[in-house]
């Protein structure tokens, strides 16, 4: 906490020394809005005379300096609300947030030497020597509404990076080099495995590669429920109005909704959630206490509305498929079920090799049900998490839980250390009320199941958008889309190559074969530009010997001489066990 107070109060003061810099430069007619401390550095928004450009960056940032070695001071001072009207007369944003200000509120400003003062509640540094050490290069600059509202004035927001000392700096630009090579939104198209286009914003086309990795996933997905008793179905993508507004949805989701307006006495929806298609399920018919766990996955398409600011390719869409599952229980099976559900999710993570921790959100103000089950859920939840993670080695949130009951937000790190949000999972006690679902208990009375809403991907989409910056496109041999890239020497070898890929496709490996006449390190080439894990190149001594020479992903090396049914063995052993490493040599058992 310390170290983050820190960076926000430097960072902080160098805003004021970024303001004052773009106006020394552009001129006194500069009006300067807001300059808040970010993760990981600084920005302020200002209408300027003229557009700045990458060209102004070294010029902004020789300012800055200039600034900084004047060793002014700064300086806080109350002031009454018509003494800062006063002050900010001519700057039109200042003089608004002004006039904004409850009748109570203190006003305070910061001189930053004689000649430049903000409205700002601080702290910052005492003198801007304190800064003679800071590292920071601005980032960009881009196009920002004045408080975010389209119908407002347009103003250009200049980003910097800023740390305390030049290694700060440098390892964070390298951090942000990698993370940029690693971009699934420029990897994707390059490994040909998705695209958008503009007539359908934030929904993505899967190409025929990506396709290929969205079901390996979806295979693997469904292989791990199967031995947990799910059972998937399917439901409408179009539902009426009726449902939503049974279900809630209308009232509390309708402007994240696509609607259809059929005639002019009905209205439907594209979903954005499952929910009501499960219910409609488990409606079917009667069920009984001897169904229950009764889980029923789905990955069926979804669509949320999003504002196209907030799109980001595969991470925020409009059109994405959920993992999901709605699992419906008694009140005893809770703490069994979502133990369980745990169990799932550490050994998908696991199989990524991606950590994961837990956040508990409990009851908010505006909760709904029964208050003494409310408590046994949350008390379950936490032996779980306990039992599961190590007591206490998990956050609480209290009060962020949904108003329908408790949930589990599980959140995973990457490679670079970056923290995504993925698997959640919810309690409900109001659908089941909304929906009046019952279940014959061992009595014969009837009675009304806890819902569990539960995924562990979050939506394919996004994984798999995770898993290309992850791995930087290298997916693990298992999800790859092209497992073995095929590429005889000459057209004379094709023949011998058609007996290997029809050998390929009979042991479900998949591979793409270059039969063409184009020369063979052109072919060789292209397939390790797609990041395929192997290339099998053949010619007249493999055909001759039933071997493949093998170039592997990442390596110079090349295996020779290999036996096609221990290639064949390998490929198939890394399937089987969702290896994360590719073989670059032949295991000892299968020589």
């Amino acid at each position: 906490m310390e170290k983050e107070k820190f960076l926000e109060i430097y960072r902080h003061s160098l805003s004021h020394i970024l303001a004052k810099a773009v106006i020394e430069i552009f001129g006194p007619e500069v009006q300067y809005a807001i300059g808040p401390q970010i993760d990981d550095g600084f920005y302020y928004d200002f209408a300027l005379p003229r557009t700045v450009s990458t060209d102004d960056f070294k010029m902004i940032e020789d300012k800055m300096r200039e600034v900084i070695k004047r060793g002014e001071d700064w300086t806080r001072k109350e002031v009454s609300r018509e003494e800062a009207l006063e002050i900010f007369k001519d700057q039109k944003y200042k003089t608004e947030l002004i006039k904004d200000l409850p009748e109570d509120e203190t006003i305070t400003i910061y001189h930053t030497g004689d000649d430049f003062v903000d409205l700002c509640r601080g702290p910052h540094v005492d003198n801007s020597r304190e800064l003679m050490n800071a590292a920071f290069q601005v980032k960009s600059v881009s196009g920002s509404y004045w408080r975010g509202d389209v119908n407002r004035d347009q103003l250009q927001r200049i980003y910097v990076y800023g740390f305390p000392d030049k290694k700060a700096l440098k390892d964070h630009l390298n951090f942000i080099k990698e993370a940029m090579e690693r971009d699934h939104k420029k990897l994707g198209p390059e490994m040909e495995l998705f695209m958008f286009h503009e007539t359908a914003p934030g929904m993505p086309y899967w190409l025929p590669r990506g396709w290929k990795v969205y079901n390996a996933l979806l295979d693997y997905w469904r292989r791990e429920h199967a031995t947990h008793g799910y059972e998937e179905i399917s439901g409408p993508v179009l539902s009426s109005k009726e449902l939503w507004v049974q279900s809630g949805h209308w009232a509390h989701y309708q402007d994240g909704m696509f609607t259809v307006p059929i005639d002019e006495n009905s209205t439907y929806a594209i979903k954005p959630m499952n929910c009501p298609n499960s219910i409609n399920v488990y409606r079917y018919r009667q069920r009984s206490y001897k169904e229950l766990p009764l889980r029923f996955s789905q990955t069926d398409i979804i669509h949320r509305k999003e504002k196209s600011g907030a799109l980001n390719g595969l991470f925020r869409v409009q059109e994405f498929h959920q993992d999901d599952d709605h699992t419906y229980v008694t009140d005893e099976q809770i703490e069994s079920e979502i133990s369980d559900i745990m169990d799932i999710a550490k050994k998908i993570y696991g199989t990524f090799g991606l950590e994961y921790s837990a956040e508990l959100s409990t009851r908010p103000d505006d909760y709904m049900g029964d208050i003494g089950l409310w408590n046994k859920a949350e008390e379950a939840l936490t032996r779980i998490l306990n039992n599961k993670l190590g007591e206490g080695n998990f956050e609480i949130n209290p009060g962020d839980g949904a108003f329908y009951g408790p949930k589990i937000d599980l959140k995973m790190k990457d490679c670079l250390g970056r923290e995504w949000q993925m698997g959640t999972i919810q309690l409900d006690f109001q659908l089941p009320l909304n929906f009046d679902l019952k279940y014959v208990a061992d009595d014969g009375s009837f009675k009304r199941p806890v819902l569990i809403h539960r995924a562990i991907f979050g939506s394919m989409e996004r994984f798999i958008g995770i898993l290309i910056e992850n791995f930087k496109g290298h997916f693990p041999f298992w999800l790859a889309p092209v497992q073995v890239g095929i590429v005889p020497i000459r057209v004379d070898n094709n023949e011998y190559a058609k007996k290997v890929a029809d050998i390929l496709f009979d042991n479900r490996i998949r591979f793409e074969a270059d039969y063409t006449d184009e020369n063979m390190k052109v072919k060789i080439k292209q397939f390790k530009t797609l990041k395929d894990p192997y290339v099998l190149v053949l010619g007249d001594k493999e055909a001759a010997d039933n071997t493949v020479s093998i170039n592997m992903r990442g390596s110079k090396n090349v295996l020779h001489d290999v036996p096609l049914d221990t290639f064949v063995a390998m490929c198939n052993r890394m399937n089987k066990g969702y290896s994360l490493e590719l073989m670059t040599e032949v295991p000892d058992d299968l020589k």
